[in-house]
């Protein structure tokens, strides 16, 4: 059933639960950007959540990762910060001493990013058993921009994504399930995926959804909020909810708690009627500054809004989105 925003849902209670060849690059580098400035990561411990089945989510400073185990090796899903990978596979390898077989990468951002040339180092070589890193295209160009560079130095070919994809999904059969990675337009950025473990019935998100903050559209790297309404619209598609609407599909977020379908719902609710209340502001010939002072996003700031210049931001990308001048 479907209703002006997209799919519907009842509302309950939140659940708290490329190429092969390493792409002929070895003297180029690459940056993977957006470091955690003055962060300690000295202090920094790994938790791991059990989601679903053979699924566990990664947090520590950056973006979640998720995990997938079991006879035929390791799948991860984003990989944090370099300096954190020692301790990611401390964890990792408290669950499976499986050969590490697939990084994936939701998009171009550091702390989703930052730890695969580490991690890829960090695996021995098998010519059996080779590593692919997969991310959308977008992905990959943009790693390899000219001026990619950033204060946090650069990484060498070795955490390049090489299995990049351009077609609207990807998909592999791997521990006993299908995995399916699907690219989400010009949403959070323009490279972002998402990966549905199809039998676990969990999907990794990446920032396209994060509980715990308005969307960071990144304008800069291709993001708009029609693309982040789409997206989440899509992942609407592909969640179930359990037994008397609890439980079911498991989202695990770019950042935050483990959510289901209720989570999504007034997630996906809050963007359109933001989007909405932004693009009447524009009609009536509201510039920014009035836009931000008719405060469009009040009703929702104390759940999403707790980050300094958190509303600001996501007004300021939304009215850009629409077109506002």
């Amino acid at each position: 059933m479907r209703g002006p925003l997209g799919p519907m849902r009842i509302p309950i209670l939140a659940c708290n639960v490329f190429r092969a060849g390493a792409v002929l690059l070895a003297a180029a580098t690459i940056v993977c950007a957006q470091p955690a400035p003055s962060q300690n990561f000295d202090k920094v411990q790994i938790q791991v959540v059990p989601v679903q089945r053979n699924i566990y989510m990664l947090s520590g400073a950056g973006g979640n990762i998720t995990l997938q185990i079991g006879t035929e090796g390791v799948l991860i899903v984003d990989t944090e910060f370099a300096p954190l990978v020692p301790k990611i596979l401390v964890e990792i390898r408290k669950l499976s001493q499986g050969h590490i077989r697939y990084i994936i990468n939701t998009h171009v951002h550091g702390d989703h990013v930052g730890g695969n040339e580490a991690l890829a180092k960090s695996i021995p070589i098998s010519n059996q058993e080779p590593l692919n890193i997969i991310a959308h295209a977008n992905v990959l160009n943009r790693l390899t921009a000219p001026g990619a560079a950033t204060p946090n130095g650069e990484t060498l070919a070795a955490g390049l994504p090489y299995d990049e994809y351009e077609t609207p999904n990807k998909s592999l059969h791997f521990n006993g399930e299908a995995v399916v990675i699907y690219h989400e337009p010009k949403a959070h950025t323009d490279g972002d995926s998402i990966v549905l473990f199809r039998g676990s019935d969990v999907i990794s998100t990446g920032d396209i959804f994060s509980p715990e903050g308005y969307p960071r559209i990144d304008l800069a790297t291709g993001g708009t909020v029609q693309g982040e309404l789409a997206a989440l619209n899509h992942l609407l598609e592909l969640t179930v909810p359990g037994n008397q609407q609890e439980g079911g599909t498991y989202l695990i977020p770019g950042h935050g708690r483990i959510c289901d379908d209720a989570d999504l719902v007034e997630y996906r609710d809050m963007v359109a009627i933001i989007t909405d209340r932004v693009q009447d502001l524009i009609k009536k010939g509201r510039n920014l500054e009035q836009v931000k002072a008719a405060k469009p996003t009040e009703d929702y700031d104390t759940q999403y809004g707790t980050q300094p210049g958190a509303s600001d931001r996501f007004v300021e990308a939304v009215y850009r989105s629409l077109g506002g001048k």
